[in-house]
């Protein structure tokens, strides 16, 4: 059995890891750094399910890893858009 755990964003990789997910984290927060996000108070959240991690950040994006094909899955929040149209 192992335990989750958070970590900040930007921080260390908890370990054990799979080397491709630690590839997906450090994309998601490259993209955040670069949209300007404040997000110095984030965290990551580290679940394992069924010995496979699954890792959601406060924002709702979640990482899971695929072990069969050895790689990770990035899903990141729907976002909401206001239409000021009225649809007929």
């Amino acid at each position: 059995m192992q335990l989750g755990s958070r970590f900040a964003l930007g921080g260390p990789f908890p370990p054990g890891l799979p080397h491709v997910v630690e590839i997906a984290i450090q994309a998601v927060e490259e993209e955040l750094a670069a949209l300007g996000e404040d997000s110095s108070a984030w965290r990551w959240t580290l679940t394992w399910l069924e010995a496979q991690p699954v890792l959601e950040l406060d924002d709702g994006t979640v990482i899971r890893y695929n072990p069969g094909e050895d790689s990770a899955t990035i899903t990141q929040p729907a976002v909401a858009v206001e239409d000021d149209e009225d649809w007929i």
